[in-house]
């Protein structure tokens, strides 16, 4: 029995709630009748599109589909949050420290004297993925957890 508690503990202990997410593009649909809440980076494409229908025509690719406004690497990576990247063909878990320039100056997770450096342009901006509590696993260690006291309470009781 002990043997068992044991090892449910050491389970427990190294799972953990925190997953690396990737934040979906924002996605802005284009309607003629809404000008006024779209950015002006949007709003420029409508007009032009509408102030030649020949070409939005004749252009199979100029149709009303959502618009994906990224946001740069700098806008993504803030300083003091936990981030896995993609830079140069590796992945990287770091902590940003700060900017300077183009250049994102960080240091990897569980090594605070090392110092990494990379442009912005060599950081993949599709795959940055930003360290989050996720609910669905705290739920499913939860459930487990009262279903593991529960069967140790019964074992208690039957051996009585």
């Amino acid at each position: 029995m002990q043997k068992k508690l044991s090892l449910l503990v050491l389970l427990f202990s190294l799972v953990s709630c925190y997953t690396y997410q990737v934040k979906k593009p924002v996605e802005l649909p284009v309607d003629d009748k809404k000008e006024s809440k779209k950015s002006p980076a949007v709003a420029e494409v409508a007009s032009v599109q509408e102030s030649s229908p020949t070409v939005a025509k004749n252009n199979p690719t100029a149709n009303p589909q959502p618009t994906v406004i990224s946001i740069n690497v700098q806008g993504k990576l803030a300083a003091g949050k936990n981030f896995r990247i993609d830079a140069d063909g590796k992945t990287y878990k770091i902590i940003v420290d700060k900017w300077v320039g183009d250049t994102l100056v960080a240091h990897p997770v569980r090594q605070k004297d090392v110092v990494l450096k990379f442009h912005k342009n060599q950081i993949n901006a599709d795959r940055i993925a930003e360290k989050r509590f996720s609910q669905p696993i705290a739920d499913i260690l939860t459930v487990v957890a009262y279903v593991g006291i529960g069967v140790g309470i019964y074992a208690l009781i039957k051996g009585m």
